[in-house]
C-alpha cells in the first residue's frame, strides 16, 4: 500500500529534525568571531594642589591652673559657679581673714613699739657721744650705746618684714583667678576648714583651663617626620620648626573649617612608639573646642603642583605592587605600576608617580580586562564624588 504523500513529507522532516540535533551549531554554520569585552576609559585628571597628611590627636590648654589655699582657715565665700567662665582676677574664694588681720595688727604694734625703741636709742647715743667728748663716759658705755640702736634699728625692720608677711596672708584668704578660662567644680565648700601651705601637695580647691588659644598634640610616625624634613631641607616646605598654616576638624565635622599653626616639634623620638610629638595652636573666640576633644588635624605635605587624578576604584593590588590598567591604541590592556598618593577631599586618589597624563585609564570593567588580552575602549568620564 503506498503511503499519503502527506505522510512522507512529515517523515521526511522528522528524519532532517533529528539528523540536525546530532551535529554541532558551529558544523551547520560558519563561527562568528567574538567582538573583545567592552570597558570604559578616559585620561587621568590634571589639577594643581597641595598634598596632606592627616593625623588623629588631642586637643589640650594652653594654660592650667589647679587653685590652691596659701593659708589654713574656714571656707567663707564661694564667688563662682561650677564650669562657668572666669576672667583673670576675678575673686573666687574668700577664707575667715580675722586671724590674719589679728595677727597683721600685732604686727603693726610690733613696729610702733621698735621705733619707739629707736627712738630712745637714739636719743642715749647723742647724749652718750656729749659725755665721751668731754671724756665725762667711760668708752665702754659709748660703745653699748651705739649697739642698742643698731638692736632697735633690726628689730625695726623685722616688724616690718612682719607686717608684710601678715599683710600677705591676709592677701591670700581672698583667692583669685589668675588666668581667663573655664573653672571646674568646687572642691570644698562653704564651711569647712581648708588647709593651705606652699606645698603642691595641698588638696586644690578647683582647677581652671585657658580655652582661647587651645593646644592641639598629635603624633607622627619617624617616616613621616623623616619624609618632613627631607621635603624642607630640599626647599619643597617651610622650614620644619616655623609657623606652618595647617587644619583641624572636630570628629563630627566633614570640613576643616578651623586655621591654625604649626608651632612645636618635640626634640626626640620616642623610642618605644617610634613617633614625635607635634603641638599647633588654633584659635578658640568662641570657646567652641574644650580640652581633652579629640579630633583630625591635616600639615600640608607638598607645595601646590599639578597632580595626576584618577578613581580609587581604579587602582588594584597585585601582591606589594600597585597597578593601573591602561588600554594602548590597538586595544592592547596594559598594566601599570603606579605610587598612589594620599585621596583629595572629592574621592579621588593621587598618583605621584608611574601613570602619564596621555595614558587611557580603565575606570569601569575591569573585572573584563586581562593584562595583554584585547578590550573595546569607550570613552568615558572620571567623576568627583559629592561633597557634602
Amino acid at each position: 500500500m503506498t503511503p499519503h504523500p502527506a505522510t512522507i513529507v512529515l517523515r521526511l522532516a522528522a528524519l532532517i529534525f533529528v539528523v540536525a540535533s546530532c551535529f554541532p551549531v558551529g558544523i551547520l554554520a560558519a563561527d562568528a568571531p567574538a567582538a573583545p569585552p567592552a570597558v570604559t576609559v578616559s585620561q587621568p585628571i590634571r589639577r594643581e594642589l597641595a598634598e596632606w597628611d592627616e593625623y588623629t590627636g588631642q586637643f589640650a590648654a594652653k594654660e592650667y591652673v589647679e587653685i590652691r589655699a596659701r593659708v589654713s582657715g574656714y571656707l567663707t565665700e564661694i564667688h563662682f559657679a561650677d564650669g562657668q567662665i572666669v576672667k583673670e582676677g576675678d575673686l573666687l574664694f574668700v577664707i575667715d581673714p580675722r586671724p590674719y588681720e589679728a595677727t597683721l595688727a600685732a604686727a603693726r604694734a610690733q613696729l610702733a613699739q621698735a621705733n619707739a625703741q629707736v627712738d630712745l636709742a637714739t636719743q642715749q647715743l647723742n647724749r652718750s657721744a656729749e659725755l665721751r667728748k668731754k671724756d665725762f663716759e667711760p668708752a665702754s658705755n659709748y660703745d653699748q650705746r651705739v649697739s642698742d640702736l643698731k638692736v632697735a634699728t633690726a628689730a625695726t625692720e623685722s616688724a616690718k618684714a612682719a607686717i608684710r608677711s601678715a599683710e600677705l596672708n591676709v592677701g591670700f584668704t581672698r583667692i583669685t583667678a589668675p588666668l581667663t578660662g573655664r573653672i571646674s567644680n568646687h572642691q570644698v565648700s562653704v564651711g569647712n576648714l581648708v588647709s593651705g601651705s606652699d606645698s603642691a601637695t595641698t588638696p586644690a580647691l578647683t582647677t581652671i583651663v585657658s580655652l582661647d588659644p587651645i593646644y592641639f598634640y598629635f603624633d607622627m610616625s619617624e617616616g613621616d617626620y623623616l619624609t618632613y624634613q627631607r621635603a624642607t631641607a630640599a626647599g619643597k616646605l617651610d622650614e620644619a620648626r616655623d609657623s606652618s598654616p595647617v587644619y583641624v576638624r572636630l570628629t563630627d565635622e566633614t570640613e576643616w573649617p578651623r586655621r591654625g599653626l604649626l608651632n612645636f616639634i618635640d626634640n626626640q623620638v620616642d623610642r618605644g612608639a617610634g613617633t614625635i610629638r607635634a603641638r599647633a595652636t588654633f584659635p578658640n573666640s568662641d570657646f567652641f573646642v574644650t580640652p581633652g576633644q579629640f579630633g583630625r588635624i591635616r600639615i600640608p605635605a607638598s607645595e601646590r603642583y599639578n597632580a595626576i587624578l584618577i578613581p580609587d576604584g581604579a587602582v588594584v593590588t597585585d601582591q606589594s605592587r600597585k597597578v593601573v590598567m591602561t588600554v594602548k591604541d590597538d586595544g592592547t590592556v596594559e598594566p601599570k605600576v603606579v605610587r598612589p598618593g594620599p585621596m583629595t577631599d572629592d574621592g579621588l586618589r593621587i598618583i605621584r608617580s608611574g601613570l602619564a597624563p596621555t595614558d587611557r585609564v580603565i575606570i569601569n570593567g575591569l573585572v573584563r580586562a586581562r593584562p595583554g588580552a584585547k578590550v573595546t575602549p569607550q570613552p568615558g568620564k572620571i567623576e568627583t564624588a559629592a561633597q557634602p
